[in-house]
């Protein structure tokens, strides 16, 4: 393997065949990990030369799975190896658990591999069933705004680990406390437990923990109401549970950095903006709305301006793009 990169200086080379090595803190440990993955499967015997060039931010728009996606299809096509999308989300995540280390689920693989241009994907990772929902002909035209904080982070050097293992300590506790049988943490899941239970037991354990289960039984809500809003067609509302979902993500999971909060509050009172949230985890990064296109240019004036008025230092580095939705990840020809 030959690798290299227009964001990242150095290159990267090593031999397909072979097992991958310990992680090596640097850009091509994302290539490793997709090798290390598809090695569990099949039988790799041909590399590739490759050059890699992104076209938003590195941190917060779902960067490393977007890469793990691209080198596993490129990696499988090489060796004639051919994978249903499905298989690609998977073995893409198990690289960033087992390899890179950041105890994810599958939400970021499967929007980059099973989404489409016009549809909302809606996936169960319990049982890993999944669909896509037809955008309502009644709904509004809408673009995407990213706006880019200029403050880039990972995953795995920030709490996203942390409130995993929290969110299982909520679920522990709730099974204590209702003498229920504990299981292995690993197989603790908030999702297995009715929310009457929470109920019944939230004001017993520590409030960080309750905090936790609240924002996972409020976004499951939450994820239902989005469905129902997206088949109607109401953008309006949709937007609106994109706004108290980050609500709750600033002061229910407690992430978001002073200036993600900034900007999540600015462009709150924006004409224009039907509902918007942090992107990913929401440790730095940036935000994401969905905009009307009419306002676009007036919302990036003003977001701008009062966002360097808190935080000058990101002047040279605060950006807004503008995106549309579009078919997931796929080979293109030259």
């Amino acid at each position: 393997m030959h690798l290299e990169s227009k964001t990242f200086e150095g290159v990267v080379d090593f031999e397909i065949d072979k097992p991958s090595q310990v992680r090596e803190h640097h850009w091509g440990d994302y290539a490793r990990g997709a090798k290390y993955a598809l090695r569990k499967r099949f039988e790799l015997s041909h590399g590739i030369e490759g050059v890699i060039q992104g076209s938003l931010p590195v941190g917060g728009l779902s960067s490393s799975a977007a890469v793990l996606i691209a080198y596993v299809m490129a990696f499988a096509k090489a060796n004639d190896i051919t994978l249903k999308p499905f298989e690609v989300v998977k073995i893409a995540s198990e690289a960033e658990r087992e390899y890179i280390g950041l105890n994810n689920g599958l939400l970021d693989q499967a929007c980059i591999a099973l989404g489409k241009k016009d549809g909302l994907l809606f996936l169960d990772c319990d049982s890993n069933d999944w669909r896509i929902i037809k955008r309502n002909a009644d709904m509004p035209e809408f673009e995407i705004g990213i706006f880019f904080s200029g403050l880039t982070r990972s995953l795995v050097n920030s709490d996203y680990n942390l409130r995993v293992y929290e969110c299982k300590t909520a679920a522990w506790n709730m099974l204590a406390y209702t003498d229920q049988p504990l299981k292995t943490f690993d197989k603790t899941f908030l999702r297995d437990i009715p929310k009457t239970t929470f109920e019944k037991t939230r004001i017993a354990m520590p409030q960080r923990f309750a905090r936790r289960a609240e924002h996972f039984y409020s976004e499951y809500r939450r994820v239902r109401q989005g469905v129902t809003a997206w088949e109607t067609g109401n953008l309006k509302l949709f937007g609106k549970l994109s706004f108290d979902s980050c609500e709750s993500s600033i002061h229910n999971y407690e992430c978001g950095s002073p200036e993600l909060i900034a900007i999540y509050e600015i462009m709150r009172q924006l004409p224009g903006v039907y509902g918007g949230r942090f992107s990913g985890a929401g440790f730095k990064g940036a935000c994401i709305a969905l905009v009307d296109p009419a306002y676009k240019e007036e919302i990036q004036k003003v977001l701008t301006e009062k966002y360097l008025e808190q935080f000058p230092e990101y002047e040279k580095t605060f950006q807004v793009f503008w995106v549309k939705p579009d078919d997931g990840a796929r080979f293109l020809d030259n």
